[in-house]
């Protein structure tokens, strides 16, 4: 593997991991107050072996489903790293720091060796070996959300089991063959929210309603909300966006306290066009999802409102919010820039995928774009390469990291 590149590597961040380090222990400390609505304090994150940096330590989990190969290709170093082959693998998740591989018989869980833990107002980036953690119970369609406490695998019955994030990182054989398995069944993934899990819960052919569990499964609250057809999620800094068919709940805590609030659409839109799989930068409030075959959706968290914008034939799509552009991927093999404010569209890349599937079919599987806070990267299965984008730049190629695998899954972690 070797990388072709365009421009000069990114700055370094500019505060150094002592002030870092300083901050956020006088903050934990302020926070340790038994009766502050934060405590316990988010943890740092640390982990033996861990090494601390000041800038962000990102990694791609690559995939390859028709041999089995994968792969991390480490972002700040360029060096591709190899790791073990998985046969039968249709799909590729992440919490940030563990990627998991999807396959018929279970989940493989892969720990990148990079996350960070956001505390608001600064953030902590850490870098450790990588290695395999384990396998995760849960056939086809489960689907796994993590945070960093606690990780929750739903299977397609919505049978939902909690493994502590410990037993992921200590990747020791068994620890993941015995999850705390949670009360009932649930219309979707339960996701770990502000110390809680969130999950929908649906009596028969009722509309979904929300339910919030402490972490060892007991009901704590059940916030007005009816969600239509649930499907798709996010966790943002405002809350858990969750999909529905006439728009979006927001599940929001403050003070201890949830709610669950309904964005709807404003508009009929009709079920081709539902938002029905968020993408976004880890930390925004800004979200997407394909709205039907020629637009794409962007929900802004803050605002609670909907936009809809025109493009050409969607293949992916992507934003890092907070002004930078929308950035889809067409039919056409080149990436597209779009004003996220006027819809208007703002730059054009040439032709970067020659072939470009639009579905994942067997071996082949839609590329993606994943965002960070100032790079976007595009895989291109067919050419054996990842392409590193400067979407604040016109969709400039930064760098090209050329491999030794068909990357038709991707993830990105460390963010």
């Amino acid at each position: 593997m070797f990388v072709r590149r365009n421009v000069t590597p990114l700055v370094p961040a500019l505060l150094s991991v002592a002030l870092l380090s300083a901050a956020c222990a006088g903050q934990d400390d302020a926070k340790s107050s038994p009766n502050s609505a934060s405590s316990p304090a988010t943890p740092h994150g640390y982990v033996e072996g861990a090494t601390e940096a000041a800038e962000q330590q990102s990694r791609l989990l690559l995939g390859d489903p028709g041999t089995g190969d994968t792969r991390v290709l480490d972002l700040i170093t360029g060096k591709l790293h190899d790791t073990a082959r998985r046969a039968g693998v249709t799909a590729l998740t992440t919490d940030g720091r563990f990627g998991y591989f999807h396959g018929a018989d279970g989940t493989h869980v892969l720990d990148s060796g990079a996350w960070t833990v956001d505390h608001g107002d600064h953030v902590h980036y850490y870098s450790a070996k990588i290695k395999e953690a384990g396998e995760l119970p849960g056939g086809p369609g489960a689907s796994v959300r993590g945070d960093a406490g606690v990780t929750v695998v739903t299977t397609a019955d919505g049978r939902a089991g909690v493994h502590p994030r410990a037993d992921l990182e200590k990747g020791a054989p068994g620890a993941l063959d015995a999850p705390d398995r949670l009360p009932g069944t649930y219309a979707g993934p339960v996701v770990p929210y502000a110390e809680h899990l969130i999950g929908l819960t649906r009596d028969g052919d009722a509309p979904a309603k929300v339910v919030v569990l402490d972490r060892s499964g007991k009901r704590v609250a059940a916030p007005e909300s009816v969600c239509e057809d649930p499907k798709g999620d996010a966790v943002t800094r405002r809350g858990v966006v969750l999909g529905c068919a006439d728009g979006a709940l927001l599940v929001h805590e403050k003070d201890g306290t949830f709610t669950a609030e309904k964005i709807p659409f404003g508009e009929d839109v009709p079920k081709t066009a539902w938002a029905t799989e968020f993408r976004h930068r880890p930390g925004s409030t800004t979200l997407t999802a394909p709205a039907g075959a020629d637009a794409v959706h962007v929900l802004d968290v803050t605002e609670r409102a909907w936009k809809r914008i025109e493009t050409g034939p969607v293949v992916a799509a992507n934003t890092a919010g907070e002004g930078s552009p929308l950035v889809v991927l067409e039919t056409d093999g080149a990436l597209h820039g779009y004003d996220l404010s006027t819809g208007k569209e703002t730059a054009v890349t040439e032709r970067l995928l020659k072939d470009v599937p639009e579905a994942a079919t067997g071996e082949a599987a839609a590329p993606v774009i994943e965002v960070d806070r100032s790079r976007a990267y595009l895989n291109d299965p067919a050419g054996k390469r990842v392409y590193e984008i400067d979407y604040n730049d016109d969709l400039r190629v930064a760098r090209t990291f050329d491999l030794d695998i068909r990357p038709s899954l991707m993830v990105e972690t460390g963010r």
